[in-house]
């Protein structure tokens, strides 16, 4: 395990031509009040897993489980869904008929290894858009037909993500679609910052139902959305009590290396089996957010987060290796334990980010 403590925590990044401006929100209402009108909205449980606390040497652990978001299976279902829901409802502001055919006429494209197009096509379909989905050979065709099945179009692009990436920005510009990425980068920010406002949804019902601030929180983190979104809402909810903690694969250690470096960094490595996480360069705006609250930075390897998918099914907790990243992290912090101030007097906050590959409802 690769550990960085903070070293721009409280004052961020220092600002240059190489980073994109703008902001992650900290307050759910107006995601809230939008995600309220969704037929499909309801709370995800928090769980408290005393057993597994005390495996883990913890005075207390607790896991938002996300596995029955909307149907979908993931925390994703908030982000790109609320970024179409969002534009939906400006149009119906200003004089579209109804939100059904708010957006008849917007294509929306993206690249995704997983959950992000399932919410940007179902997302689509709620508003009359339509959806264009790009993968890469590694993604299971059962995704595939899953994104088929919620009205998406598939095409099949790249070897590797990235490369899904770089033909959907290329797409967006040839058939004037609407690219729709959870990440930023310079000149692109807005569509991302709106995907990780819907993220907010899960962090306030977290905090009211936790019985009370945790002493740390492991966030995993792939171009560092969810991460940030989250981090933004704690700090405002609880303040600079919780050591949050951001949780990367060694194979994609983006967000470690920007901090390390100061500035954004695109990193090199095999593939990761924690396929969501799998990204090689960070959000910008996650990555200034991120810089700014989150006290420490750590990887975890590929053997750790298989046994910890493992370990936690003979639990009764079935995820995927990037669901459980924050888990791993604990299971194996080694001489990190004692840097990160983990022992028996902690009360740990976690997110079970995704279900089974095979989680949702098709």
């Amino acid at each position: 395990m690769d550990h960085l403590p903070n070293p721009h925590r409280r004052r961020g990044l220092p600002a240059g031509p190489h980073m994109a401006e703008g902001e992650v929100l900290a307050d759910p209402a107006a995601a809230r009040a939008l995600f309220g009108q969704c037929p499909r909205a309801a709370a995800t449980p928090l769980l408290s897993l005393p057993e597994i606390a005390r495996a883990l040497g913890l005075g207390a652990l607790y896991a938002k489980d996300e596995r029955g978001r909307c149907g979908l299976g993931s925390f994703k279902a908030l982000g790109a869904a609320h970024a179409i829901a969002q534009a939906a409802d400006a149009r119906v502001a200003a004089g579209a008929a109804d939100h059904a055919s708010a957006l008849t006429g917007t294509t929306y494209v993206c690249a995704s290894a997983g959950n992000h197009g399932l919410s940007m096509a179902a997302g689509a379909r709620l508003f009359g858009a339509g959806a264009v989905v790009l993968l890469a050979d590694t993604v299971p065709e059962a995704f595939a037909d899953r994104l088929r099945a919620k009205g998406a179009r598939v095409i099949r692009h790249g070897r590797v993500y990235d490369e899904a990436m770089a033909e959907a920005r290329r797409l967006a510009i040839a058939e004037r679609w609407e690219l729709l990425s959870d990440s930023s980068w310079l000149g692109y920010t807005a569509p991302a910052a709106a995907v990780m406002e819907g993220y907010l949804i899960t962090a306030a019902e977290t905090v009211a139902e936790m019985p009370g601030p945790p002493t740390h929180v492991m966030l995993q983190a792939g171009v560092g959305g969810l991460a940030a979104a989250i981090a933004a809402h704690l700090r405002r909810a609880w303040g600079p009590l919780p050591r949050i903690v951001v949780v990367e694969p060694e194979a994609a250690p983006c967000l470690i290396e920007s901090a390390r470096s100061g500035f954004p960094r695109r990193v090199e490595g095999p593939d990761s089996a924690m396929g969501r996480l799998d990204c090689k360069e960070p959000s910008h705006l996650a990555l200034a957010c991120l810089a700014r609250e989150a006290d420490d930075f750590v990887t975890v390897g590929e053997r750790a987060a298989a046994e910890t998918v493992d370990w936690l099914a003979g639990q009764g907790i079935a995820t995927t290796p990037s669901g459980a990243a924050g888990v791993v992290a604990l299971r194996h912090a080694g001489q990190a334990q004692t840097a990160l101030g983990l022992g028996p007097d902690s009360r740990v906050l976690v997110w079970i980010s995704e279900g089974p590959e095979e989680a949702g409802d098709g």
